[in-house]
């Protein structure tokens, strides 16, 4: 029951942060700390209850998503929101949880052993998975686009090209490769992390375009990675991980 009580406290946060993910690719850092200091009667009666074990699995559980979630931020290729999501998600739930509702048991499919005191890692696994789907459509409104004659085909799966004159009327993107000029000739090189497009970046690309060199650009849009870490929440205690649920179905 108490676990129960737990996903419906947790509901509202994680619903307003993909909204305000949505609408400007942003989470506030006193969303987790209101949901943490709300919450923390929770992880002090789990602690109570279950003892210094539990308080060990817990340290453990959320030591582990820190160190991976700031590598991965390291890289730039990880939000802070997302990362303290899954931060504040491990303290609340160590390890998977077991629901009995209405008569039915979650999640429907235990995930191995290995893994069962990792949730949130299976919540970040399930999010990932989830998302496989932005690349694909990238790649097929590429295609649709330009056909299969793309200048940069590894480009489709993680962006589009878009004309210059069209960048001021675009929001939460950014450009794939930064650029350089060199005499009279432009060089592009991928850029980790990619460029952002603040007014002295659209300014230089604009006189640019004016001057014949450079017309169009590759672009990558800012998703809102708080839906599908959401979704890979609920995925996750309801249904299991979803990697697991792969490496049974093709290996075992």
């Amino acid at each position: 029951m108490l676990d129960i009580l737990k996903i419906l406290f947790i509901t509202p946060f994680l619903v307003y942060s993909c909204y305000t993910d949505i609408k400007t690719r942003r989470v506030t850092n006193k969303l987790w700390q209101i949901m943490l200091a709300g919450g923390s009667f929770f992880i002090v009666y789990d602690i109570l209850v279950y003892g210094i074990d539990y308080l060990s699995r817990i340290f453990i559980s959320t030591a582990l998503i820190f160190i991976f979630v700031y590598l991965l931020f390291q890289l730039g290729v990880f939000g802070g929101a997302d990362a303290k999501s899954l931060i504040v998600l491990s303290l609340f739930f160590p390890a998977y949880p077991e629901l009995t509702i209405l008569g039915y048991d979650f999640p429907v499919n235990r995930p191995l052993p290995l893994f069962t005191d990792f949730f949130a890692f299976g919540v970040f696994e399930n999010a990932v998975l989830l998302t496989i789907v932005v690349p694909l459509s990238l790649a097929i409104y590429n295609v649709s686009k330009m056909g299969l004659h793309i200048d940069k085909p590894l480009y489709a799966f993680i962006g589009y090209k878009t004309q210059i004159s069209e960048l001021s009327s675009k929001k939460h993107i950014k450009m794939i490769e930064g650029f350089e000029k060199i005499n009279d000739n432009i060089k592009f090189y991928f850029k980790r992390g990619g460029l952002e497009i603040d007014e002295k970046v659209l300014k230089e690309l604009n006189i640019l375009s004016k001057k014949g060199l450079v017309k169009d650009i590759w672009v990558t849009p800012g998703l809102p990675f708080m839906i599908p870490i959401t979704l890979g929440f609920y995925v996750s205690i309801f249904y299991g991980d979803l990697i697991t649920e792969l490496t049974r179905y093709f290996f075992l």
